[in-house]
């Protein structure tokens, strides 16, 4: 199958540090090529891949600072994009709608992964407008907002199964924390919970420049307490110890989380995941199992000793079973091969129809996508 993936351009991919949907889309591509399809990444020219890369830009956007608007970079990407795609069965977007205009005719073939939150009011009019455009949630939570939109899948995020090495004999003796620092993902109510369990929390988050203040006048006076670790953001490689050695991942979110990369990322390493019910939680964490499932600050701190007796070889077996890349890319291909089909019997409708002045439609030009010819 010939797939393109146009990825957003504020990371490479995979990105160096932190960036969710940009590692998503390395782990997606890595292993469509591995299965032996034909990729093509859009993405900045500072990605590692084993796909043709097509560079959009010459580095990540959130690491060249003469850049203060990434609009303009993202549309001369999709001139690009369109320039090349007719030599394409499958364009899989992952950037938001930003596309839609331009690509509203092509989609019969364009599939669009929604990475972020939904329930925004001034989505919803773009969304009423192009309702026909074929969408997949990375939960089944993420479409309670767009209830007239059109899904096609669900399709939960997975990893390469030997990204992450599994510590059954963790030692740590701490609890962590992973991501980002936001108000949304409530790393204050980590702090709360350590604190009153008793137990050491480090942190690995990131600041972005829109919740500086936050940092500063809410989470940094927190640090100050006793047994609270702040160590910053962290890459791909030190997440293994990192996670590997804790005895618990916090993930005390205040948001209508999408997804949740990092509760994964815990799980492979065999972490059990402490989660507030929101979003995409209960999907993702089988409470009792692969971490504990609460609704508020007391909730969490009477769960920390069931938490710490999970089985750490069950929670990396749940993880494999549940959320490889291998799983994550079979669901695609499942998705890819639906709307094709979808595409060509279309296609094989209007071409029974008369023509409008009479003369037969020529049909010689259209041609069955290489992807249902030869499955690849």
């Amino acid at each position: 199958m010939r797939i393109a993936q146009i990825a957003p351009l504020f990371e490479s991919v995979p990105p160096r540090l932190y960036g969710g949907t940009e590692r998503v889309v390395s782990y997606l591509t890595e292993e469509l090529v591995r299965q032996g399809h034909q990729v093509t990444l859009f993405a900045s020219g500072d990605s590692i891949t084993s796909a043709e890369l097509v560079p959009c830009i010459p580095r990540a956007l959130r690491l060249d600072p003469s850049v203060r608007d990434g609009l303009p970079h993202h549309m001369v990407m999709l001139d690009k994009v369109a320039e090349r795609a007719g030599g394409f069965d499958v364009l899989h977007f992952h950037i938001d709608y930003l596309h839609f205009p331009l690509f509203r005719s092509e989609r019969g073939r364009a599939l669009t992964t929604l990475h972020g939150r939904q329930d925004l009011a001034d989505h919803m009019p773009f969304y009423s407008r192009f309702s026909n455009m074929p969408l997949v949630s990375i939960s089944n939570a993420q479409r309670g907002p767009l209830p007239g939109a059109s899904f096609v899948a669900t399709v939960h995020h997975g990893l390469p199964v030997d990204l992450l090495a599994p510590n059954f004999d963790a030692r740590g003796g701490y609890l962590a924390f992973l991501g980002r620092i936001s108000p949304e993902k409530r790393p204050d109510r980590a702090i709360a919970i350590a604190q009153q369990a008793g137990l050491q929390l480090k942190i690995a988050a990131k600041v972005d420049k829109a919740d500086e203040v936050y940092f500063r006048d809410v989470i940094a006076p927190m640090l100050k307490g006793p047994g609270i670790e702040f160590i910053g953001e962290i890459n791909e490689n030190a997440k293994s110890e990192f996670l590997g050695q804790a005895a618990g991942l916090l993930f005390p979110i205040d948001w209508p989380e999408p997804f949740g990369l990092v509760m994964i990322e815990a799980m492979a390493c065999g972490t059990p995941v402490l989660a507030f019910r929101c979003g995409s939680v209960p999907e993702i964490i089988e409470d009792g199992v692969t971490g504990c499932i609460v609704a508020d600050v007391d909730q969490a701190v009477s769960a920390i000793p069931n938490l710490l007796t999970l089985d750490r070889r069950i929670i990396r077996s749940r993880f494999e079973d549940r959320f490889s890349s291998a799983r994550m890319a079979a669901d695609y291909v499942r998705v890819y091969q639906k709307i094709i089909q979808r595409h060509v019997a279309s296609d094989r409708q209007l071409s029974a129809r008369p023509a409008r002045s009479g003369t037969p439609i020529d049909t010689a030009s259209r041609q069955v996508p290489e992807a249902l010819r030869t499955g690849n």
